[in-house]
Formats: C-alpha cells, sequence, structure tokens
C-alpha cells in the first residue's frame, strides 16, 4: 500500500512558498517608470506639435521664426527646448540671436526658464545693433490670464548700434535687470504692467562729452506701461498706433541717474500725439547739471549774449542758495542735496525745459 509523504517531523510536506511578494515593490516600480517615460514623450510629442502649429501660425501672420537644430530633450523630469540658433523676420526688421535653451520642469510647467548666448544681431529700416554678454538668464511665470512675473538678467552686455547719423554707438555695462509683472488691480481694467529696470556702470562714450563726464552711470527706472495688454508681436507701426488708440502711456514713477557727481531723478508720464510724436511732461531734480544745462541752453543765442543767457539759465536751474547758514540740517545735505528744475515738457515736437525751447533738439515721429 502507497504511503503519504511526511515530512522529518511527521507531518505532511509543505509546498514552497510563493515569492511575488519580494518582488512586487519592483514590479511596481518598473511599472511606474515605464508608465512615466511613455506619458514623458506623449508630452514631448504634444510639445512639438503644439510649437510647430504656433510656428505655422507665425509664419501666416508674415512673422518667420526659425530655431536651427531644434531637439527636445530633458527626460525624466523635464523639457529642454534647445536650438542652436534663432532667428525672427517680418516685413519691419528681423533679429537673430545664438544657441538658447529653455527649460520646463514637468511638475511645474508653468515656470520657463531660459539661458541664451551671443551674439544678438538686431536689423530696423537703416538701424542696426550688435550686442553680446557674458552671462544672459531670463524667466517666465505664466498664469491663467497670461503671466505674474517675467524676469531677464544680463552680465557684461556690450555693443554697438549703427545709425546713418550720427553713426556708430558704442555702449556697455556690468549689469542688467529687467523685471516685469502685472500692476496689481489694474491689470483686468487697464491692462497695466509695471517694469523696473537696473542698469549698472553703463558707458556711452559719444555721450560723455555732452555729460562733461567719463564716469560710467547707473540707472533706475520703475514705471507702469498703461495698455500693455494690446500689444502683440505685429509691426512695430501697427502696435505702437495700437497702444496709441488705446490711451497707453508711461507712467514714470522713479527714473534715477547717476553719473559721477552728477545725478538726476525724474517723475512724470508720456505718451503718444496724434502726429506720432512723444508727448508728455517729467518733474525734475538735479544736483551737478546746472552748468552743463546752462552751456546747452546757451548755444541758441550766440557767442555774446550765449554766455550771458547760459549763465543765467544755470544760476536759474541751480536755484538759490539758502540766506541762512550755518543750519545743522543744511551743513550735513546741503551739499548733495538734490535741486529742484524747471518742468521738462514734451509737445508738438519740442522739448521744453521750463519757458525755454531745448536748442538743436527735434522730436521726429516714431513711426
Amino acid at each position: 500500500m502507497a504511503q503519504t509523504d511526511t515530512s522529518i517531523s511527521g507531518g505532511p510536506a509543505h509546498r514552497p512558498r510563493r515569492r511575488i511578494g519580494l518582488f512586487l515593490p519592483y514590479i511596481l516600480l518598473g511599472a511606474l517608470v515605464l508608465a512615466w517615460t511613455v506619458g514623458w514623450f506623449l508630452i514631448r510629442a504634444r510639445a512639438e506639435s503644439e510649437m510647430d502649429g504656433w510656428l505655422a501660425q507665425e509664419a501666416q501672420a508674415g512673422r518667420q521664426w526659425t530655431c536651427a537644430d531644434r531637439s527636445i530633450t530633458g527626460y525624466p523630469f523635464r523639457l529642454e527646448l534647445r536650438c542652436a540658433s534663432l532667428r525672427f523676420a517680418r516685413s519691419d526688421g528681423n533679429f537673430s540671436l545664438g544657441p538658447i535653451t529653455a527649460v520646463v520642469q514637468i511638475y511645474d510647467p508653468r515656470l520657463v526658464l531660459l539661458e541664451a548666448a551671443g551674439p544678438f544681431r538686431v536689423e530696423q529700416g537703416d538701424l542696426n545693433a550688435d550686442v553680446t554678454w557674458s552671462s544672459l538668464e531670463a524667466s517666465f511665470h505664466a498664469a491663467s490670464d497670461g503671466f505674474s512675473r517675467a524676469s531677464l538678467v544680463v552680465d557684461g552686455p556690450k555693443g554697438v548700434v549703427n545709425t546713418p547719423d550720427p553713426g556708430p554707438i558704442d555702449f556697455a555695462a556690468r549689469h542688467l535687470e529687467l523685471h516685469a509683472r502685472p500692476t496689481p488691480g489694474r491689470f483686468a481694467s487697464d491692462g497695466a504692467i509695471d517694469v523696473s529696470l537696473r542698469l549698472a556702470q553703463a558707458a556711452v562714450p559719444r555721450l560723455d562729452a555732452l555729460a562733461g563726464s567719463p564716469d560710467p552711470a547707473d540707472i533706475d527706472l520703475d514705471t507702469t506701461i498703461e495698455q500693455a495688454a494690446v500689444l502683440r508681436t505685429g509691426t512695430v507701426a501697427r502696435e505702437l498706433e495700437t497702444w496709441r488708440q488705446a490711451g497707453g502711456r508711461l507712467d514714470v514713477t522713479r527714473l534715477s541717474i547717476a553719473k559721477g557727481e552728477r545725478r538726476l531723478q525724474a517723475k512724470g508720464a508720456v505718451g503718444i500725439d496724434a502726429a506720432h510724436r512723444p508727448e508728455g511732461r517729467f518733474d525734475l531734480r538735479a544736483v551737478g547739471l546746472e552748468a552743463l544745462v546752462g552751456q546747452v541752453m546757451g548755444q541758441r543765442y550766440g557767442a555774446d549774449k550765449g554766455a550771458m543767457i547760459g549763465n543765467l539759465v544755470g544760476q536759474f536751474l541751480g536755484g538759490l542758495r539758502r540766506k541762512e547758514e550755518g543750519a545743522a540740517a543744511d551743513a550735513d545735505n546741503g551739499a548733495d542735496a538734490l535741486k529742484p528744475l524747471p518742468t521738462l515738457k514734451l509737445g508738438d515736437g519740442r522739448l521744453m525745459l521750463g519757458p525755454f525751447a531745448v536748442p538743436n533738439v527735434a522730436l521726429p515721429p516714431l513711426y
């Protein structure tokens, strides 16, 4: 008679335990990696499709974008768009840019980071410019109604602007920062955008003789661009006219220029008149500019009267000295205190400083 197999202990034999529980975490991890990989390639394909559609739409509107050797990489956690060079062309001008990289994180698709290498070349009619830099980084935070913040940071920008008259203009700076955001409480109603510009150690040698100082300048600008939401990527003339008709203007809350011992601050607003010329007015405060402004204003009246009137204008712009001397506050601050200047007015193609027209300066149409 057949006997039932028994274990050493005499009990019935047991089958080996299944080991699937040991491998289950690895199986799930492999499935997750596979699903993530498939999802990444689907996102990449969709990004390429949307990009191709946007480029075709731009081409139909007369704007040609060319991304040389385009590639999209960045697996597994981001998308990296790379162009060996970028070129944009339309009827009124074009520009080209060196290698660029745009990065979008998969887990934060509304944040776009960009790095670009020079040179940057732009052509606009008789104007053209070439710019290089040591580093350029930008960021763009998208939002459901547009964007929440955009920034540009450039180290060591320098270049030349070529014009028929007065000819090439060289420029350079140590550092540039530009930031923009929708104006709180005014973007939906006025399409307003706040813009902040910081330019450190800027130099334009051609202007040194006029300014009377070879020192580099530090420039700070805080302004609000009203009706900026109407601006698109059309020709400059069309976009400026659309902006003008919408009531657009620049509301400058602070402009500060420091060049050596000379400083200028301005506050005001400027727009475009019906003849397409800039119009507006600015309140000015300055120190160290009295002799310069008097000299420029005096050029209008010839050698004899010019010296006298220039001197009078310089004294007028400098303001009257305080009659009382010895006050502690004045002793501490009087030497460097900014003095008010006459209002600067832009209108009818002229530049007026108080009651005086600035000589040899005309404001031509912008477009």
